[in-house]
């Protein structure tokens, strides 16, 4: 494959002059590069090379592209800590300024667990969970999607609580005494599903990050079993955790839920 004297290949030679345009018209996220057609012309190469390029910089999170309008400078990646016990803006961290949070409950419903969230939370029997499905905006933009399983037993009246909380984890240590302590996690990089893609305004060309996992109280009791969905073009991870602990089970998209759920009330938005 041809390479110029720096030794790039041609779709590198595109990346490295799209990071110059950039930097030298001083484009800010959200501003829009050149067609592809016109990028080709610039770089002196075909427009399989262009589109390679542009599908090396999107997967790098540098771009983002929208079928049938064009191709825009992306916003700087959120870092978040995941594992790190608190609200969801100590979990957002890096240099950027704090960002506008803005929580949606959807849903809250009660109904028997299926046998992973069983064994997760430690629950036998006919023991019934909260299912808590909220939206988080960030910066006016969907960009996470929560759904929280959490024992009936630990937290009786919730479906009556949620509406009016803006954390949940303060409700649930404050009324309930669950102090979030450490977590376990399980994280991949997965095509979204229907309902991921609705909600966060993604396609089908894009990814997502989903984490699932459990926290424990201060006592070592598994209290709620999560998961999260977020764009992968929107977020970098910094992940540290412990080794000592192995409960949480790998579990295929079906087996993570509940069994004939029954809706308990829908919270107002905000």
């Amino acid at each position: 494959m041809p390479t110029d004297r720096r030794g790039l290949l041609r779709y590198e030679q595109v990346m490295d002059l799209i990071d110059r345009y950039i930097g030298d018209l001083g484009l800010q996220p959200g501003d829009k590069l050149p067609t592809n057609k016109e990028l080709a012309e610039l770089a002196d190469v075909s427009l399989i090379s262009v589109r390679r390029a542009l599908d090396e910089l999107e997967r790098a999170g540098r771009v983002r592209r929208h079928q049938g309008v064009g191709t825009f400078v992306a916003a700087e990646r959120i870092l978040t800590s995941p594992a790190l016990a608190g609200s969801l803006l100590a979990t957002l961290t890096g240099g950027r300024a704090a960002p506008e949070v803005e929580t949606r409950v959807l849903e809250v419903s009660s109904g028997r667990p299926t046998r992973d969230i069983a064994q997760s939370l430690a629950l036998f029997g006919e023991s019934s969970v909260w299912c808590i499905r909220r939206l988080r905006v960030i910066d006016a933009r969907p960009m996470i999607s929560e759904t929280s399983y959490i024992p009936v037993s630990l937290a009786p009246e919730l479906d009556r609580e949620i509406a009016a909380s803006g954390s949940l984890y303060r409700l649930l240590a404050e009324r309930h005494g669950l102090v979030d302590s450490f977590e376990e996690q399980h994280l991949e990089v997965v095509k979204p599903t229907t309902a991921d893609r609705k909600l966060l305004g993604l396609t089908t060309r894009d990814q997502v990050v989903r984490i699932r996992g459990v926290s424990f109280s201060v006592d070592g009791r598994p209290f709620d079993c999560f998961e999260q969905v977020y764009p992968s073009d929107g977020f970098a991870f910094y992940l540290s955790g412990r080794t000592d602990r192995s409960v949480l089970p790998v579990t295929y998209a079906g087996a993570w839920g509940m069994q004939g759920a029954q809706p308990a009330s829908r919270a107002p938005q905000g």
